[in-house]
């Protein structure tokens, strides 16, 4: 189940927003599996994410209270991989470069928005969310068998140091291990 935070300070937008969310798929009438979380206060929205986690975060670009850039701004502070869409029924494009430049947003969404394309994004952005902790996931592993492999060969070259030729097996055809004497 994904963990959705959604910020505006107009409640009927927030009411309409968990309708588009959680209505039934057009193309297999399936119903999405999210928790949606829904704060007219963006100061509210960070206290719960300061105790929950939050894949996405859809948030309303003006509120009285803070403007949605410096609520993802903050927000980014507490949930670095939480994925931020913005809502805006304006189309200011400095707020919108300031959105994208300072709190990482991944889309800019217009008010009215269209439902589907909505849902797409939302879809999409988890998708993202996912891709980017499995490759961190992946990173992590890499780097840890990298470290493994050089513990290994540093282990290797002190065993050659105090026995030379220890590390220099040779393989008969059917796996055993010659000896010098083995060796014609």
């Amino acid at each position: 189940m994904s963990r959705i935070l959604l910020v505006d300070d107009e409640a009927n937008i927030l009411t309409a927003l968990r309708r588009c969310l959680m209505a039934r798929d057009d193309f297999d009438d399936t119903v999405p599996d999210y928790q949606l979380d829904a704060f007219t206060s963006p100061q509210a929205a960070l206290k719960a994410a300061e105790l929950n986690e939050y894949e996405l975060v859809v948030s309303d670009y003006r509120m009285p209270e803070m403007d949605g850039v410096r609520f993802l701004t903050e927000l980014r502070y507490i949930q670095p991989d939480c994925i931020s869409l913005i809502l805006s029924g304006m189309t200011d494009l400095d707020g919108l470069v300031r959105a994208i430049n300072q709190a990482s947003i991944h889309r800019f969404i217009s008010k009215p928005w269209n439902d589907i394309e909505l849902r797409a994004s939302v879809t999409g952005a988890l998708a993202q969310r996912r891709l980017q902790l499995e490759n961190q996931r992946l990173a992590d592993e890499v780097r840890q068998l990298h470290t493994r492999a050089s513990n290994q060969a540093a282990e290797l070259a002190r065993l050659e140091r105090e026995s030379p030729g220890i590390t220099k097996v040779q393989w008969g055809p059917d796996g055993s291990v010659l000896l010098d004497d083995d060796i014609a």
